[in-house]
């Protein structure tokens, strides 16, 4: 069934500081990835998609409805997994999802198959009686997109789902969400830009509280008026292109030489190679420093 959830001139401030400032968009099924750098906006964004804080100004609908106005009609289409998320870390597992379930107004019977059905798909299967405090981090996550998925919810928001994890979790996690997507509206929001390359069919660049490009990873890349170039050049003269161009990586060459990937409108040098521009790029291109001190960490 096709839904709509719309956000009309939506405005949050917090005193004289807005913390998201007249943005408008409508996202209907499919997987969109909110992407920009700590501070960007996106909890704040979530968390009024959740109603759990009032815009200052502007609307959100859900089908043509405003969500606030709907309350509890609204909850019951919506399944939520904060950053940080409590349990009690004496239940195990399964009696965790059956408390949820029971705060969500779910029969008993039906959230009991439905909690042992989403413990198999989320692969916890045979940690259903595991003590919630003795889960790795991944398997706390999936633990979490389990409590988010007990209501079968047509939306479900998932606010920096893989903050934490190694690499190896965070792509099962990514396997996970894209698996659960089906008909639904799946809204993920992440500093991180390989959680949402391959699996959003829209991506929302947000920085400063404002949406500044919404579209495919690849319309994002297109959109870029810079090119990547790779080139060699002594270590002595690193600081230099450090400061002049916008450099995406350097590599420690040989005979003390360094491998620098730089993007720019022109070539930095004249021995310099053009190579692909990719995602990545582009968040640092349209995020610039704070990108780069992300990505650093």
């Amino acid at each position: 069934m096709l839904m709509a959830l719309s956000l009309h001139n939506l405005t949050k401030r917090y005193g004289k500081t807005a913390g998201v400032k007249n943005v408008s968009l409508t996202l209907t099924t499919g997987v969109y990835g909110l992407l920009g750098v700590n501070g960007a906006g996106k909890t704040t964004l979530m968390r009024m998609v959740c109603i759990l804080t009032r815009p200052t100004s502007g609307r959100i609908t859900f089908d043509g409805q405003d969500i606030f106005t709907m309350g509890e009609a609204y909850r019951q289409q919506l399944g939520y997994l904060p950053q940080d998320f409590g349990f009690y870390p004496d239940l195990n597992v399964v009696d965790y999802l059956m408390y949820i379930a029971s705060l969500k107004g779910l029969r008993a019977d039906f959230a009991k198959r439905r909690t042992f059905d989403l413990l198999e798909q989320v692969g916890l299967k045979d940690s259903a009686k595991t003590r919630m405090r003795n889960l790795s981090g991944g398997m706390v996550r999936r633990v979490g997109i389990a409590q988010a998925m007990l209501n079968d919810p047509r939306i479900l928001i998932l606010d920096e789902p893989t903050a934490g994890l190694d690499p190896s979790e965070r792509i099962r996690f990514r396997n996970l969400i894209s698996e659960l997507s089906g008909n639904r509206l799946v809204l993920l929001s992440t500093h991180i830009v390989s959680d949402v390359e391959f699996i959003a069919n829209t991506i929302i660049l947000m920085n400063q509280g404002q949406f500044i490009f919404t579209g495919t990873s690849e319309e994002i890349v297109a959109s870029l008026d810079k090119r990547a170039w790779v080139f060699t050049v002594p270590q002595s003269q690193v600081g230099h292109y450090l400061e002049q161009f916008l450099v995406a990586n350097v590599k420690t060459a040989p005979h003390g030489a360094t491998e620098l990937r730089v993007l720019s409108g022109y070539p930095p040098t004249p021995q310099a190679q053009e190579t692909g521009v990719t995602l990545e790029d582009a968040f640092l291109i349209y995020f610039g420093t704070k990108a780069k001190e992300i990505q650093s960490c």
